[in-house]
């Protein structure tokens, strides 16, 4: 058997995988290589976290297109969120998310609706040097649907080695359903000057454990559990360090993404009028059957004008799935609007 033959053979075994996966639910979540630039999917403490008064964040994430093709991975993410102040240092975060995904051979896909709420309390500090605590939740109503026409079955196969579309295939009873889900987090941020702060906070999803089969049986979603942190520290006047990581904990999955970006000051004012930014991040997980992997590098860049926020990364792979893929991974675009307002309280936010 030649490689050619070879790497077909694999990637029809892991497009099975993928589907049969699909069906059963023992998946993850959706996830971007930039994080830090959908905060709402992150974590619902993240609400209203800014230091302006309104954003509009648009992500997107295309993966594994080389080997794919069609049946490329695709996820969108549309988030609105604003924050209302209460007394001279604390305010309410109220915002809202939607976000659809496409996954395989089978549409697999997922739509979900979602309503975020916070609340950030100063616990110490003046306007400049402060600590604050962020409670947060979100609640969501969930569609999952799938195709089973895509799919591809034992009984489909003639016994000659051949495969006979037109033999019964295996019957999926719902091909689309509807849940209701529910998340809870908590964020805490210290803003050391008006321009180095960190921040680290952990997030609970879907606390209700909602009943995902197509197959009229019982398959409870695994609760997600989110860890994740970072900052910004300034080098000098026109340079600043940004590190941030988060760990993703689902059912048998684990995903660890860790790195940093540099940000050079381009422009005169607030650091946020014009500046650029570059990262490389690193993505790796455990089996679930055990073993640690290497999942991707990723590199990033960023580009802020007034107020607007520019992203485009790049996951080239290092798992085992590069020789189907030609080491050909994901990119991804986001976009971020800020709208400030009037900023008189002076109360300083992480920047994301």
């Amino acid at each position: 058997m030649n490689i050619d033959v070879m790497r077909k053979e694999y990637l029809l075994s892991i497009l099975f995988s993928v589907c049969f996966s699909s069906i059963s639910l023992n998946a993850q979540d959706i996830h971007f290589s930039q994080f830090y630039m959908s905060p709402l999917n992150l974590n619902p403490a993240m609400t209203g976290v800014m230091n302006c008064n309104k954003r509009a964040i648009v992500n997107y994430r295309n993966q594994w297109a080389a080997a794919l093709g069609s049946n490329a991975y695709n996820t969108g993410s549309a988030s609105y969120d604003q924050k209302i102040a209460v007394g001279q240092n604390d305010y309410f975060g109220v915002g809202g998310t939607l976000w659809s995904d496409v996954a395989g051979a089978s549409r697999f896909g997922t739509t979900q609706g979602r309503l975020s709420f916070s609340y950030s309390k100063k616990m110490s500090g003046n306007n400049k040097t402060s600590h604050h605590l962020v409670v947060g939740a979100d609640a969501a109503m969930t569609q999952r649907r799938i195709s089973p026409g895509g799919l591809r079955w034992p009984s489909q196969h003639d016994g000659a080695g051949g495969f006979d579309p037109t033999l019964a295939g295996e019957i999926i009873p719902d091909e689309s359903i509807t849940y209701a889900d529910l998340s809870a987090g908590l964020l805490w941020f210290s803003n050391l000057n008006k321009d180095n702060s960190f921040y680290i906070g952990g997030a609970m999803h879907h606390l209700n454990q909602a009943n995902v089969s197509f197959l009229g049986q019982v398959a409870s979603l695994f609760t997600k559990t989110t860890i994740h942190g970072g900052g910004e520290f300034y080098i000098n006047k026109k340079m600043s360090l940004l590190p941030g990581f988060v760990l993703l904990f689902q059912g048998p999955h684990r995903e660890y993404n860790a790195g940093s970006s540099v940000r050079w000051k381009m422009g005169g004012g607030r650091a946020t009028d014009q500046n650029f930014q570059l990262g490389l991040w690193y993505r790796s997980g455990v089996n679930e059957n055990g073993g640690w992997h290497s999942d991707a590098v990723i590199v990033s860049s960023r580009f802020d004008y007034k107020s607007y926020g520019f992203g485009f990364s790049y996951d080239w792979t290092l798992s085992k799935f590069r020789d189907a893929a030609v080491g050909n991974g994901a990119f991804e675009f986001s976009l971020t609007y800020l709208l400030c307002g009037d900023q008189s309280r002076g109360v300083y936010c992480p920047t994301f």
